[in-house]
This record gives structure tokens, sequence and C-alpha cells, in this order.
């Protein structure tokens, strides 16, 4: 299995429960690992045929803004949904973090996998 990754991309968004939260921008943090065959990519040097993780970037990063959650986890869930279904990746592990949340720690959230690894 081949895996195209994103390592902390950093969006502004609305989440948290607390009425503060609501009414202020956090920055979350998205490490994304996807599987994707890549061979077909290797061999023709052609970006139509690989997974473009720059337009992974622009769609999380659109959907993210234009978003606003309580839960970090119901993030997760329709991130790693969005990711699936429009880039048709078949598994992916998903690390969502709420840098500055708990002041004592440097980060805190969530990791989840979805899908068939091949």
């Amino acid at each position: 299995m081949d895996i195209v990754y994103i390592h902390e991309l950093k969006i502004d968004t609305v989440i948290g429960i607390f009425d503060w939260e609501r009414e202020i921008k956090q920055t979350i943090t998205i490490d994304l690992q996807m599987a994707h065959d890549i061979h077909t990519a290797a061999e023709s040097d052609d970006i139509a045929h690989a997974l473009s993780y720059k337009d992974v970037c622009d769609r999380l990063t659109a959907f993210v803004e234009g978003s606003e959650f309580f839960l970090i986890e119901k993030m997760a869930e329709q991130i790693a949904e969005l990711v699936m279904t429009e880039f048709r990746v078949p598994w992916l592990r998903l690390k969502l973090g709420k840098p500055g949340a708990i002041a004592a720690a440097a980060d805190v959230g969530v990791v989840i996998e979805r899908g068939e690894k091949s």
C-alpha cells in the first residue's frame, strides 16, 4: 500500500463547546495519510494520475473554514467521509489536533482510521 500524506495543515475555524469558543476562530491541525496506488503516476510522471495533495488541502481548507463544530470528533468523521468520497481514498488515518486547547499540553485531539487497507 502506498500512502500520500499531509502533515500539519493548519486551518482556522469555529470549534468548541464553550460560549467563548463559539465567538472566535481557533486553529486546528490536520495530519492525514491516504492510501493511493502511485505506480501509474510514477510511470507516467503525470499529475492527472496522482492523488493531488494540493487539491485535498484546498478542499479541506474550504470545508473546515466554512464549518462550525462543537466537537473535534464530529469534525474528524466529516473530514474522513469527505476525503474518502470526493477523492476515492479507500483507507485513511487522520490526526486532528486542537493546539492550545489545554494550557499544559502542546496539542490534544483525536486519531481515526477509516476504510480498508489494501
